[in-house]
Parts: C-alpha cells; structure tokens; sequence
C-alpha cells in the first residue's frame, strides 16, 4: 500500500456550469440562451430534454452549498449565465441575475468555501448569436461589457476568475453542427475560436482592476493524440488534432501565435478561402497577455486515424482499446494521459500554476434497496488520476488544485440526461440530491489531502 500525498496547501474542489444544472430558464428576467433555443431545435438533444428545471439549483443553491459542505468541499467552481445578467447580451442589467450569484457567492464564503468563477461556460444570450455570435469580432467587445459588469459587482468577493471554458468546444463542436448554435463552418468555427481567445485577452486587465489581488486564468479541454498505427497517414492524422485541439489555443495564449502547420491543413482542406483573415494588428499580443493560471479539463486521449469522417473535420476517429472497459460515454479510462498532458504544460509552455477544473466520468449507478450507490468504478476512476496528477506534481508540475466534474448529475449538453457525471446522485423528478460512494470517498481524502493506494 502506497500513501498518495499533495502539498499542504493543494485545493479540492468540484465543479458545474449554469445552464446544466440552474433551470429558471427564463425566471427574473433572464433573457434567452443558445443552448435554450437549440434544446428546442428538433433532434438536437438525444432525449428531446431540455435545461428549464434541470437540477433547479436556482431555487435549491442553499441546499447545494450546505451539501458542498457537508462533503469537504475547499472550493466550487461554478459558471455565471450570461443572458441571467444581460438578457440582451449588452446594454440592460438584470439587478435579479447579479442578486443571485452574490447570495451565491456570499453562502460559499459563509460556509468557507472558495468560490471560483467561469464566466462563459456557453450559454450565450441568444440576441448575441442573432448578430453573428462568436464568428464575429463585435462579439468579444460585448464579452468585455459583460465581464466589466460581473467583476464590479462580484470582484470584492471573489479572487478566482476564468474567463472561458473550453473555447475548442464553444468553436469547433458549435460550428459542426453538435453543438449550439449548430451551425456547419470550420471557416466560422475558426474565427469564434479566434474572438473567444481575444475577448479573453481583453478581459484580463478588466477584471484585474474590478477584483484587485485576483487570479485570472481560462480553462482548456486538453489531452494526448495518439496515431492509430504507424502509417504516415494516421501520424499526420494525429499530429493534426493535436494541433487542432491543443496547440491552436496553448499557442497564443503562451505567445508563440497560431501554429503554422494547422494554418497550413486549414488553408489546404478549402476552411480559410481569405487566410486568417480575422486576425487583426495587436490581437496576438492581446492573445497572450499573462495570466495566473491554467485551467486544465482532461477526461481522455485520443487515438486518431485518418479516415473520411476524420478529413471532413468532423472530429478524430477514436479506436477502441482492449486495456481498459470505457466509461458509460464511450470515452477510454486512461490516466497517464492526464499525467503526460501535465507534464507536456509545464515543460513546453510552462503556465505559472496548474489546475485540473474538471476531470470525471459518466456511469449511471443508481441507488440500490438501502439508498446506497456503490459507484465503484467512478471512485476507481478517480483514484487512478489522482495518483496520475500526484505523479506530475513529483515532476515538478505546479499543480494547485483539483475540481471534480461533476459535483451532481445534471443537463450532459446534447446528451441531455442520459449521461451521469456527478459524484452527487440526482433523482430528476423529486429533485433529491444523494451522495454516491465516490463522494464519500472524496470527502476523506479531501479531509487527509491524500488516500492510500
């Protein structure tokens, strides 16, 4: 038996988003999201749901915190709703929303929880998509209002900014059509990937002067690519997603601009029909404006071939392996990824602090006779990347802290409710909430910041 240990002051935490888990869709004049309307576009969502109730934290957030609590929670990491705070994107301020996430914020510090916001975690006010949405640049101008308004009113409190989640998801799996707002364009999820980094850049210096001694970061969906074999094709096929994935965002945000040889397969494959042209004079410089942190989202690698789905850019053809039994996503468990992907951080680009803001896994045990729910393979989950992220931070991988996704079962984006990712059990018709094993567990390692393995 191993002791697995982290540093003294390593925070625990978990982690949700708004629209997956708030409801009050359109309660105290909150406008209309991207994700509301696309939930109402037929064959969108697998099980035709869709967020209005979803885990009614709006109405239940004191139970949700006392629950934090009750489990060891250090910190939480939540999303604010755009529309909650500008139902029309810009402009008007909606007292109500900002009212909320300040009740919000005052009950996590209440109950010594550290609060850790996501300002974009993809709802965006429906009027902004209605313009263009992230493919056009007058949109990151309308992030900087929002951010300008969230971290005035929020700022004194909260000392833990990110600006956005996982922008490779809010570009490219919302413009191929799985995603809101659904769209098809790589040339259009190119230029969203490019404002969703600027407007990140702009955001920094803003928030800084709303919430003084803060830490601002952005949060990255990131992992290994792997070639399906050793044919040139499937290499090439890797080294791109790699970069497609990884190194169009890592990049410039760490100053080294966009990399060439995905400008290049981009430009080959017809996507860029007049270059990069929506980069302007100044943004790359604005791109890689310092931050605080990195936040790291690691779930799986991917191991990529080059096959006809895959040159049409509709995302990597993932082969299955006989080394592990798939989680209930269909999605590889594989550890050392989370640890090659850390060490590959620290040593290539070398962000100032580490922190991993979601890693997780759907299974949907449910609670048997006695209410119990033995999650056995989540908690199995989890334990193997802790050890993983532990391992980095041997290396010497400036790794802060870890937010488990997800803090409960909610809204799985266009999975709907047929994916269960919490460590909280939540029976969607009565609204209870049920720690499953795997909470349970992670409350006495968070209690001993460590387990035995």
């Amino acid at each position: 038996m191993t002791k697995i240990t982290f540093p003294d002051n390593f925070l625990w935490g978990t982690a949700t988003s708004s629209f997956q888990i708030e409801g009050a869709w359109n309660e105290d004049g909150k406008g209309v999201s991207i994700w509301d309307t696309y939930c109402r576009t037929e064959g969108k969502i697998k099980d035709k749901s869709n967020g209005d109730i979803a885990c009614d934290h709006y109405h239940r957030w004191p139970q949700d915190i006392a629950l934090m609590k009750s489990l060891n929670m250090q910190a939480y990491r939540f999303s604010i709703a755009w529309p909650r705070i500008l139902p029309h994107g810009r402009g008007q301020i909606n007292q109500a929303g900002l009212d909320f996430y300040s009740r919000l914020v005052d009950g996590l510090l209440e109950a010594n929880i550290k609060p850790f916001i996501t300002l974009y975690h993809w709802d965006l006010p429906q009027t902004l998509q209605d313009e263009g949405g992230w493919a056009v640049r007058s949109i990151a101008e309308a992030f900087v209002e929002y951010t300008d308004v969230v971290s005035r009113h929020l700022g004194d409190r909260v000392k833990d900014w990110i600006t956005h989640n996982e922008p490779w998801c809010a570009s490219f799996l919302g413009f191929n059509g799985h995603h809101a707002p659904g769209f098809r364009s790589v040339n259009l999820a190119l230029a969203a990937s490019h404002h969703l980094l600027l407007s990140h850049g702009w955001a920094i210096p803003v928030i800084r002067r709303n919430s003084p001694n803060s830490e601002v970061g952005i949060t990255l969906n990131l992992g290994p690519s792997q070639p399906a074999s050793n044919s040139e094709a499937d290499i090439n096929a890797a080294r791109h997603w790699d970069g497609q994935l990884n190194r169009w965002f890592l990049d410039p945000i760490y100053g080294h601009h966009y990399p060439a040889d995905i400008v290049t397969d981009f430009t080959a494959a017809g996507h860029l029909p007049n270059g990069m042209d929506f980069v302007k004079e100044g943004d790359l410089k604005t791109i890689a404006t310092p931050t605080d942190f990195l936040g790291v989202n690691y779930y799986t690698r991917a191991i990529v071939g080059d096959k006809e789905s895959f040159r049409k850019n509709e995302g990597p053809v993932m082969f299955p392996t006989e080394a592990t039994e798939p989680t209930e996503f269909d999605w590889e468990v594989y550890p050392q990824g989370l640890y090659t992907i850390l060490n590959r951080l620290h040593f290539q680009y070398n962000p100032p602090k580490l922190y991993i803001t979601e890693n997780g896994c759907s299974y949907s045990d449910a609670p048997d006779a006695n209410g119990v729910i033995n999650d056995q393979r989540r908690l199995s989950y989890l334990r193997e990347h802790f050890t993983a992220a532990q391992g980095a931070i041997k290396n010497g991988v400036p790794l802060a802290g870890y937010f488990v996704w997800s803090l409960m079962d909610n809204f799985e984006w266009a999975e709907g409710y047929l994916q269960r990712f919490g460590i909280v059990w939540v029976d969607y018709e009565t609204q209870q909430r049920t720690p499953k094993n795997s909470a349970l567990w992670y409350k006495t390692v968070i209690a001993q910041n460590g387990f035995t393995h």
